[in-house]
């Protein structure tokens, strides 16, 4: 397991990338969302259907957690792969939340 300052600074930095990566794709013509940091977690809200994603770092767990769809989703660093992974499908951060998004939006 990796120790608590290595997951901290491997999980802003995650958590960065996917920020950069939302406000990206919230500008495009009818997103459907916006997003905004708070207090170190990430937010997804959206108007239509009405609804709110949050990405969190989880410390002690080393993990980074993400309640949407109501389901939580548990991803682990797996250092192979220099990624945060879901690990019951393999999927990496940025590609799930892609993913998520999109199964909230098309309902």
């Amino acid at each position: 397991m990796i120790d608590e300052l290595e997951f901290r600074n491997l999980a802003e930095t995650a958590l960065d990338s996917l920020m950069q990566h939302l406000i990206l794709r919230e500008e495009e013509e009818g997103a459907g969302f916006e997003v905004e940091e708070q207090g170190g977690a990430v937010n997804v809200l959206f108007e239509e259907p009405a609804g709110k994603f949050v990405i969190t770092p989880n410390t002690p767990m080393r993990q980074i957690w993400i309640s949407a769809l109501s389901t939580s989703f548990k991803l682990d660093w797996d250092g192979s792969e220099s990624a945060f992974v879901l690990p019951r499908t393999g999927e990496h951060l940025l590609p799930l939340v892609d993913r998520l998004i999109r199964e909230w939006l098309e309902g």
